[in-house]
């Protein structure tokens, strides 16, 4: 079983953490260690992330000590789940101003800026977790000829529908906010709608592709 360690974050929550790397399977099991917590009489709110998990307490004063020789324990007892998979194309307009860094991720990966596209666009990728923002989805499955490091510098505003890669991750952002990811194209795509009834475009288990549109480089 892969290692784990839990700790204290704050006052009134509790963390475990897994030892890397990251992986699907593990990931499986902490969507099913968070679903079991998530009615517990002594959790608050679940939190669950790439490879880790946090735990928000109800009772925090009475109960973060205990809670982190618990959540062991309940880690070690856990099983995985796996979400009935749903298939999500993503329309892509790659480089130009909808993915200024292309350029640079093709340089940094010793190719051209064409075999990225068909690169990161030849890959399925699957949902591990939604954060940062509302409906943003960290994927796994980047080749690993394409991870890149984040820019040095953020950017102050990257457009809503912006597709990313920062490190060993891909992304979209389904709002305009600051980022430090390389930005290589963009979706028209919708992730986030408060007003619907599924706010988020994508959920965790999802499995992604994206496809080129003639718009861009394809």
């Amino acid at each position: 079983m892969q290692r784990a360690r839990c700790y204290l974050l704050g006052e009134s929550a509790v963390v475990l953490e897994l030892e890397p790397p990251i992986t699907l399977v593990s990931q499986r099991r902490i969507w099913g260690l968070a679903e079991r917590l998530m009615h517990h009489e002594d959790v608050r709110e679940v939190i669950p992330g790439m490879n880790n998990l946090t735990v928000l307490l109800t009772n925090p004063q009475q109960l973060a000590l205990d809670a982190i020789e618990r959540l062991q324990s309940w880690w070690e007892d856990s099983d995985a789940i796996t979400p009935e998979p749903r298939a999500v194309s993503i329309p892509v307009i790659y480089g130009g101003e909808d993915g200024p860094d292309l350029s640079l991720v093709a340089e940094f990966a010793g190719m051209t800026p064409s075999d990225v596209v068909a690169c990161h666009a030849g890959s399925a990728y699957d949902v591990y977790f939604i954060g940062f923002q509302p409906g943003f989805p960290y994927l796994g499955g980047l080749p690993e000829r394409l991870s890149v490091p984040r820019r040095g510098e953020p950017r102050l505003k990257v457009p809503a529908g912006s597709v990313g890669i920062g490190g060993r991750q891909t992304g979209i952002y389904p709002l305009a906010s600051p980022g430090g990811w390389q930005i290589i194209g963009r979706t028209p795509l919708k992730l986030f709608n408060p007003d619907a009834s599924r706010p988020t475009l994508l959920l965790p288990g999802d499995s992604v592709r994206f496809v080129p549109q003639k718009e861009g480089i394809c």
